[in-house]
């Protein structure tokens, strides 16, 4: 048996093991978070707002984003047209007051994002319904309509997490802004229970006693109201949309090892303990299609050192889709020890994808990007998303590929040539194509679809604009077709002299 050994155990550490890429990546989450809870938006008219996004998209998308994650509900309030809560002070400057001229931020972003071939998650809080700087609520406000049902702390309102009416509320939240809008995810971030102020105790004593479901410890009932909402809201978008993922990015510690063996080598607050959230857990039950663990700290932390953690999350986090998050402003301010001269973004990317069980990153904030902090955007653009990539896959909601685009042929018009195709046939929504890779190839190479280099864009519509050269050189342009999840159809091919 020993001959067996080393072999089994090379295999059983495949994905642990850092193996540098060492070709462009075809598939790669791409993110970025563009909030508001920071005030960017208050004062602003209408116009300056979607001004504002514009830039901060078009930004984005030189930079190679392909997914943002938009706050639209940061304190059980609304940047979305519900029925259900108030209009968000953030975007008008008073909660309940909808915005003039009307708009309606989560469907523009939607539309804005998915005609750049971008992603677009909806960020909510799902337990915070009022911040310690908002002083007054609207009328649809539900603190308003059952005050028993939140807990007051620290100056902030949040939903008791015990109360199965306050899960239920939420999950008709999420079902309202699944079902009436076209989200590619629904995102949570670290606020579940809150960050523990020294001396101020969450009051929830009495919901403990009134209903412990079988738990002597409040550490673990605490967790277990949560979970219990984390599955709800799996089920919950499953039901009404089964391909829009959801996703979850908490607090960069899970725990450390003076907790338990299991845990990081650090020295920090912990998501398990002082947040009450067991993101393990919710990865091994398949309650979560993504995880962004917000590894803000800089290379050489003291308390919370960005190598080790990152290497742990690769190690325990890899049974769901793994993406790094990333804080670009203390990255640019950190240098890196290897090169004084230069901060930390190239050798945090370096380590990003030197795991195979890491698959993208978001960068914390978009508006960091969009303005280049410490020419952040420009190496994003230049070197590490130079060329363009897929989102990964998610064979466990579904792999089933689209047919394959028909018709492929080149039309000749005043404006050039135009390459054009028919969209294939689908039985679901789930199998429907929304998007389509256009790849090029030169006479001498081999087609080679994994190959990122070779990616000339994306389109939703079923035509692509090809630049005339002078006609006698040959490429073979190939097309695949997306559906809702990325599967990846077969190729159809054309020659054509341009």
């Amino acid at each position: 048996m020993k001959k067996y050994i080393l072999p089994l155990l090379i295999l059983l550490l495949a994905n642990h093991i850092p193996t540098h890429a060492t070709q462009p990546l075809k598939r790669e989450f791409r993110g970025a978070w563009i909030q508001v809870v920071n005030g960017q938006f208050i004062g602003m008219s209408t116009n300056e707002i979607q001004q504002t996004l514009t830039a901060q998209l078009d930004a984005l998308q030189r930079a190679g984003i392909n997914a943002i994650i938009f706050q639209v509900r940061p304190e059980a309030d609304a940047l979305y047209m519900s029925y259900y809560e108030p209009w968000s002070r953030y975007l008008t400057g008073e909660q309940g007051l909808a915005p003039d001229p009307y708009w309606d931020p989560l469907q523009w972003m939607i539309d804005e994002c998915h005609r750049r071939g971008m992603e677009l998650h909806a960020w909510i809080n799902p337990y915070r319904a009022k911040t310690k700087s908002t002083n007054s609520l609207g009328l649809k406000h539900p603190y308003k309509k059952s005050p028993e049902r939140f807990v007051h702390y620290d100056g902030m309102l949040i939903f008791n997490p015990a109360l199965k009416e306050n899960r239920d509320y939420i999950c008709t939240i999420v079902t309202d802004i699944v079902k009436r809008y076209d989200i590619d995810g629904l995102h949570i971030d670290d606020y579940f229970y809150p960050y523990p102020v020294p001396g101020v105790e969450f009051d929830d004593e009495q919901s403990f006693r009134d209903d412990p479901r079988g738990f002597t410890d409040k550490g673990d009932w605490r967790r277990d109201n949560v979970n219990l909402l984390v599955e709800q809201l799996h089920h919950t978008i499953r039901r009404v949309k089964p391909w829009v993922k959801f996703g979850i990015s908490p607090f960069g510690i899970y725990r450390n090892q003076k907790s338990t063996p299991k845990g990081s080598a650090t020295n920090g607050l912990q998501n398990y303990d002082d947040l009450y959230a067991d993101i393990l857990l919710w990865i091994d039950k398949g309650w979560i299609d993504y995880t962004i663990p917000q590894l803000y700290w800089e290379i050489g932390h003291k308390t919370a050192d960005y190598e080790i953690l990152i290497d742990w999350w690769a190690k325990h986090a890899n049974g769901r889709p793994l993406f790094i998050g990333q804080d670009v402003m203390r990255t640019v301010k950190a240098t890196d020890t290897a090169q004084p001269t230069q901060h930390q973004q190239t050798r945090k990317m370096q380590l990003q994808r030197s795991y195979k069980s890491i698959g993208g990153s978001c960068q914390w904030p978009a508006s960091a990007v969009a303005d280049n902090a410490g020419g952040y955007a420009t190496a994003l653009s230049k070197e590490h998303h130079r060329w363009l990539a897929l989102q990964p896959e998610y064979p466990f909601i579904d792999k089933r590929a689209p047919k394959r685009v028909k018709h492929l042929e080149v039309i000749w018009t005043n404006d050039g040539p135009i390459l054009c195709w028919t969209a294939p046939a689908y039985k679901d929504e789930m199998n429907r194509p929304i998007k389509y890779v256009v790849y090029r190839f030169t006479k001498e190479e081999k087609i080679n679809l994994n190959d990122a280099t070779k990616i000339m864009g994306f389109t939703q519509s079923t035509f692509f604009p090809l630049t005339y050269q002078d006609g006698k050189t040959q490429y073979t342009y190939v097309v695949t077709a997306l559906d809702r999840l990325h599967n990846e159809s077969k190729a159809q091919r054309k020659k054509i002299k341009l």
